[in-house]
Parts: C-alpha cells; sequence; structure tokens
C-alpha cells in the first residue's frame, strides 16, 4: 500500500508543477518579447576623441576657452546651407552632407593659438577652401576672402594665402565631429594665423577685391594679417 501511494503522490506534485511551468510560460511572452524588442535597438554611445597622432600628444576639445561674440551657435543640418559667393563664375549652395561627402576629406594636426595666451594642438578633418572655390569659379580680380559665420562674425584673408596652402575647413577635431561649442558645422583652421581668424560656425565663403575690409576684431584695430609672426594688435 504504500508504493502506490508514492507514486500517486509523485504523480500529483508532478502535476503541479507542470501547471506552475505552463502559467509562467502564459505570462512570460509578453515581457521577454519587450526586452527583445529593446535591445534590437543600440544605444548610442558618446564618441571618444583621439589623444595621440602618430606619437604626438593631442590637446583635448574640452581645453578651449569660450570666447566668442555671441555665445556657442546651435545649427540645424536639416536647413545648413554653405554658400560660395562673391567675385565668381558661378555661385555655389551646399548642404552639410554634400560638402564633406562629395569631395576628398583631409586631416593635419595644427595648433591654435589664442591671443588670450593659450594654445591647443588638434588633429583637424576638413576640405580643402581652395577645393570648394574652385568649383565657383574665381573671377581673376579676386583678392581676398571673407568667412562669415551665423553668429555674424566675419574675418578675411588674402586670396593667395588661401589657394596656395592647404587651409581647411575642418567638420572634425581628434576624430569626433565638431561639438556646437567649437564651431560645428565648419571651422576655418587659419594655420599661422592668431586664433581670431580661425572663424566658426561658416555660413557663407565670400570673394572680394576689397583689400580694405576689416573683420570683426580688425575692425576695432586687431591685425589684419593675423600673423603669428607679428603683434596681433595693429597700432594706428
Amino acid at each position: 500500500m504504500i508504493q502506490p501511494r508514492v507514486k500517486i503522490k509523485g504523480k500529483f506534485i508532478f502535476s503541479v508543477i507542470g501547471l506552475s511551468v505552463l502559467m509562467l510560460l502564459v505570462l512570460i511572452p509578453n515581457s521577454s518579447c519587450e526586452v527583445s524588442q529593446g535591445m534590437s535597438k543600440p544605444e548610442e554611445l558618446v564618441p571618444i576623441e583621439i589623444r595621440e597622432y602618430q606619437g604626438e600628444n593631442l590637446s583635448s576639445i574640452n581645453e578651449f576657452r569660450e570666447n566668442s561674440i555671441r555665445g556657442p551657435q546651435f545649427i540645424d543640418t536639416a536647413s545648413y546651407q554653405l554658400t560660395i559667393s562673391g567675385l565668381v563664375e558661378s555661385p555655389q549652395s551646399y548642404t552639410y552632407d554634400e560638402v564633406i561627402a562629395n569631395r576628398q576629406n583631409y586631416t593635419k594636426v595644427v595648433t591654435l593659438n589664442c591671443i588670450e595666451g593659450w594654445s591647443v594642438r588638434i588633429l583637424w578633418e576638413g576640405i580643402l577652401v581652395r577645393d570648394l572655390l574652385q568649383e565657383a569659379n574665381p573671377s581673376s580680380d579676386t583678392k581676398i576672402v571673407i568667412f562669415h559665420a551665423y553668429d555674424g562674425y566675419t574675418t578675411s584673408l588674402p586670396f593667395d594665402y588661401v589657394v596656395n596652402n592647404d587651409i581647411i575647413i575642418a567638420h572634425k577635431m581628434n576624430g569626433v565631429t565638431l561639438p556646437p561649442e567649437r564651431g560645428f558645422p565648419f571651422q576655418l583652421v587659419a594655420e599661422s594665423k592668431w586664433g581670431y581668424k580661425w572663424i566658426k560656425w561658416i555660413t557663407e565663403i565670400e570673394l572680394s577685391d576689397n583689400e580694405n575690409y576689416r573683420g570683426f576684431w580688425e575692425s576695432k584695430g586687431y591685425s589684419n594679417s593675423g600673423d603669428l609672426d607679428e603683434a596681433f594688435f595693429e597700432r594706428r
């Protein structure tokens, strides 16, 4: 008599366990499905900047000081246009993607020196300005290139300086996309020039024959050449 009772009891226990498992299987599918759906969308991580390039230590993109005339500008790429205007036969207008995707990109380590006494050495990536200008067919009367920024800031450089040197407008620094504070979508890498020539948030590149043009700081007495080997403030 004992043996049958053991068998019956075992079957009863098994039935209870089976019923419990079945109930769990009915209840679990929705939650497990939700987890799977959630995991199918990868979380975007913050990009990590390069701090060393070809054995050379680089400054951090966070080592800059904020000194723009109206604070950081936040530009919507959906409506952004970079225009090439002035003394050109074929004025151009590009979206952000058209600028960076349809032409050769270049990288270059260049130090930015600010008149405030600080400097940063950064790996810049961008487009040669002369490549953009060639597409617009500059006039032979062109003497200077005027850069316009989203916040109203302007500066200028000699046409010969721009086309005879590997001058870029950068869209990346240390391997990451320019943050808004650093000039997104484009900053001029005006090597061998003081920092006020490194215009950020570029929206227009204008070709002109007005050699007397003065940009924002230049009109307030700063050197129009902006050469590092010269004083940044002109005596008048």
